[in-house]
């Protein structure tokens, strides 16, 4: 069995959160590409996760609220 340091294991339906490194790297293309804050976008990688599909669906949405 992987030991995790998040505490999550496999299958247990905790997703693995990214490195800080991945998670601005990340920020920086969702704010890029969606034209929101860096902030914004990092407020959703914390909430959501690394999953772009869901990230960029959530960013469409909050542009739209703007």
């Amino acid at each position: 069995m992987i030991n995790r340091d998040d505490g999550a294991e496999p299958g247990d339906g905790k997703a693995a959160q990214p490195a800080q490194g991945d998670v601005e790297m990340l920020a920086r293309r969702l704010a890029k590409d969606m034209d929101i804050s860096e902030d914004e976008a990092r407020e959703l990688i914390e909430l959501i996760g690394p999953d772009w599909t869901s990230l960029v669906r959530e960013a469409r949405f909050l542009k739209g609220r703007h």
